[in-house]
């Protein structure tokens, strides 16, 4: 893998990682399009340290006071403040994920990985996103969050194991069908990605320093992902104040379509 190679993949894992259009999609996608080798799901582990930090660095604030919370649930325990109940459903919205990360680990890393199936989940989850935010109101803010709600939005998370589902899409997805406003769907949604990515990026560490070390390929992959994922969080939160995630469905769709038509040509 070339070095501009490793910054491309850096930037469409930034900007597609937050967006509901799949950065696991894009990432799988890309070397088929592109005629590259595949770097494997090794890198792409790698270059989500690049949007942990870009999530942790874009919502410090709101960690800071997560932290401090944690520390007196710890001493007090008890459940009694916002800041509090919000670190627990974290919490459990993370453990589904986990167990599924684990128990389906190797169908991640290769039957998941085809290109069809990817091409399929990208048309699918794009068309349900649409109608889930399509139908649904704007009646609950962050702040009414129920222990069932983010068990439900952590169930999401599991199906994201799929490349083509999309991790943001499917929690944004859940978010919505529970009445969440658009904001307060995909604040959640980026909040609970730093659970689950970093203990991705933890465990498959070792893969990365196995496969070659730190590179200057994972170097600057990481630098790509991390500044393009800062901006698409930013421009998304922005964006679904005033619109809908109609765009993003349209474009899932029109992309998936593209795939499967490249594959049948190709042979």
């Amino acid at each position: 893998m070339t070095t501009f190679q490793a910054v491309i993949l850096g930037l469409i894992q930034g900007l597609t990682e937050f967006l509901p259009i799949s950065s696991s999609a894009h990432l799988s996608l890309a070397p088929v399009l592109f005629g590259w080798k595949d770097p494997g799901l090794a890198f792409d582990v790698a270059l989500h340290f690049g949007t942990l930090i870009a999530v942790l660095w874009y919502f410090r604030k709101q960690w800071v006071e997560l932290l401090v919370a944690a520390g007196q649930l710890i001493t007090t325990r008890r459940v009694d403040t916002i800041e509090k109940k919000r670190v627990m459903f974290l919490i459990l919205a993370t453990i589904p994920g986990a167990i599924g990360g684990v128990l389906l680990e190797e169908k991640a890393e290769t039957v998941f990985r085809a290109p069809a199936l990817t091409a399929a989940t990208l048309i699918v989850m794009g068309i349900i996103l649409w109608a889930v935010d399509r139908v649904s109101s704007e009646e609950r803010p962050l702040a009414t969050m129920r222990w069932a709600d983010a068990l439900l939005i952590g169930l999401a998370q599991v199906v994201a194991l799929v490349p083509g589902v999309s991790r943001s899409g499917s929690t944004i997805t859940a978010g919505r069908g529970l009445k969440f406003d658009r904001q307060s769907a995909a604040v959640f949604s980026f909040l609970m990605s730093m659970p689950i990515t970093a203990a991705a990026v933890v465990m498959k560490g070792t893969e990365v320093l196995d496969a070659g070390g730190i590179t200057t390929q994972v170097v600057v992959g990481v630098l790509a992902a991390g500044i393009s994922s800062w901006l698409a969080i930013a421009v998304l939160l922005r964006y679904v104040s005033r619109h809908s995630y109609g765009i993003f469905a349209l474009y899932r769709v029109i992309l998936g379509v593209a795939v499967l038509v490249f594959l049948q040509m190709r042979g």
